[in-house]
């Protein structure tokens, strides 16, 4: 062969780079059709989902293509086995991996760094016993699109909700959408126009960053303090020349359970937030997807401000599941039209069917029970996972009464890319804090930990034998 290959150390990497070398040395032609998954899986005495991940990994190399009802199949011009790691986060590391990591639902692989809390948190929310109840509530609604707005009965719920949290918000105040992506992807329509400054939390949200690169916006980054964002770099950057006349600024943010950094904004800061709002005549885009979670007390931006100069965006993907995908608006009337104007135009509508189960879920009694028991859970997983990485000697950003990350760094890895690598080949997979830096080739030393995962003994035999060879 003429390239040298590094040896990977997951079976999906050594399948991988086998099959690469195969087609190499013509034992699969280009053009050929590959063995079918329940071939290669009984030939190399593994998993079908292994055999599964491997041809994944094939097709996003380019060396092989599914055919639908066929197979796969060798590309006609392969490219080159490259000198690269299947392990290897170093081409990685950016919006659509992290993306790619998360759908992913491999048993084999620890998911250190996911963003949802262990699907055993949810499993009392059952989803299957609420169908028959929301067909009960009108079987012949479900055929159509419904209101632009979104299915009322639930925003009459969120309404109730909302003034929960302070936040006095009718009917008419309130979009639902497909999750908070799709709420944060209907204001940046509305607001951004290519080459538009844009400021955002930093670190902060990488599917946000993802999305206003898209829009062409020019992003600008508020560092993240452990009591929430830098306000006297928000002043700089709010009070610089060249506004397009008569255009707000924008300045998105979580107040709450931030993620990467688990940082709260002190009650201080948020009215200073808003004093600059005032004087710089900004829009503040506060996410709280984590709000069932929190405290109905906590301090929000919005309670504060009653959506005058708050977009207010909330989603139940974190509390009920990811799969139902409900996420909300509420901003004043005039504006919510305009959004609900957007999200008809490019998506038609929300799902009236899922907005039905969640409203059908808010009706039941039990839901206000399951909210306190995540909230009591994740007390519990955060109280123990500061202490098992205080242990291991990691310096944390903060440390949060409840919260579903946290934000630390290992005196021994420089780059947390590094310990990423280490845990990558041990079936752990970190987030590591470039992924959450507009500049993703930055070398950052914090990583993401999810702290529902941090107990898991794949991790805690792991990291004391990472700490030892570094």
């Amino acid at each position: 062969m003429s390239t040298e290959h590094r040896s990977p150390r997951t079976l999906t990497g050594k399948l991988v780079q086998l099959i690469r070398q195969q087609i190499e040395e013509g034992i699969y032609p280009p053009g050929s059709r590959l063995p079918s998954i329940r071939e290669m899986a009984a030939r190399h005495d593994c998993a079908k989902n292994t055999i599964v991940n491997v041809f994944d990994e094939l097709t996003a190399l380019g060396v092989a293509e599914p055919r639908r009802g066929s197979g796969f199949f060798v590309c006609v011009a392969p490219p080159p086995v490259k000198d690269d790691d299947e392990g290897s986060l170093s081409r990685a590391m950016d919006v659509v991996w992290l993306m790619r990591e998360q759908l992913k639902s491999d048993p084999g692989h620890l998911r250190l760094g996911d963003g949802f809390p262990p699907v055993d948190w949810l499993n009392d929310v059952r989803l299957d016993k609420f169908h028959q109840k929301v067909v009960r509530t009108g079987i012949g609604a479900l055929f159509g699109y419904g209101s632009r707005f979104g299915y009322l009965p639930l925003r009459q719920h969120l309404s109730h909700k909302l003034a929960q949290h302070g936040i006095e918000a009718a009917t008419g105040q309130i979009v639902l959408t497909h999750g908070a992506n799709q709420a944060l992807d209907i204001v940046i329509r509305n607001f951004i126009r290519p080459g538009d400054r844009v400021l955002v939390d930093e670190p902060g949200y990488y599917m946000l960053y993802g999305k206003l690169k898209l829009s062409g916006a020019r992003i600008v980054g508020i560092p993240r303090l452990a009591d929430g964002p830098d306000v006297e770099a928000l002043e700089r950057e709010l009070s610089q020349p060249g506004r397009q006349p008569g255009k707000p600024p924008l300045f998105f943010t979580q107040s709450l359970a931030h993620n990467p950094t688990a940082s709260d904004t002190s009650p201080h800061k948020a009215h200073k937030i808003l004093q600059l709002a005032d004087r710089y005549n900004a829009i503040i885009v506060e996410n709280d997807a984590f709000a069932d979670f929190k405290p109905a007390t906590a301090a929000r931006i919005s309670t504060l401000d009653q959506l005058r100069r708050t977009i207010y965006i909330g989603s139940f993907s974190k509390s009920v599941s990811a799969a139902l995908r409900v996420g909300f608006i509420a901003c004043h009337r005039d504006l919510a039209s305009d959004l609900a104007d957007i999200k008809m135009l490019v998506h038609v509508s929300s799902s009236e069917y899922c907005e039905r189960t969640l409203d059908v879920i808010l009706s039941d009694g039990h839901f206000s029970r399951h909210t306190a028991r995540l909230r009591d859970r994740l007390t519990h997983a955060t109280e123990h996972a500061l202490h098992l990485l205080e242990q291991l000697g990691a310096e944390l950003f903060c440390t949060p009464q409840q919260s579903m990350y946290l934000w630390a760094r290992f005196p021994q890895f420089a780059d947390a890319k590094q310990l990423a690598q280490g845990l990558m080949a041990r079936n752990i997979v970190l987030a590591p804090g470039s992924i959450f830096r507009l500049d993703t080739e930055e070398t950052v030393a914090w990583s993401r930990f999810n702290v529902g995962l941090l107990g898991d003994e794949r991790f805690l035999r792991a990291m004391p034998e990472l700490l030892s060879q570094s």
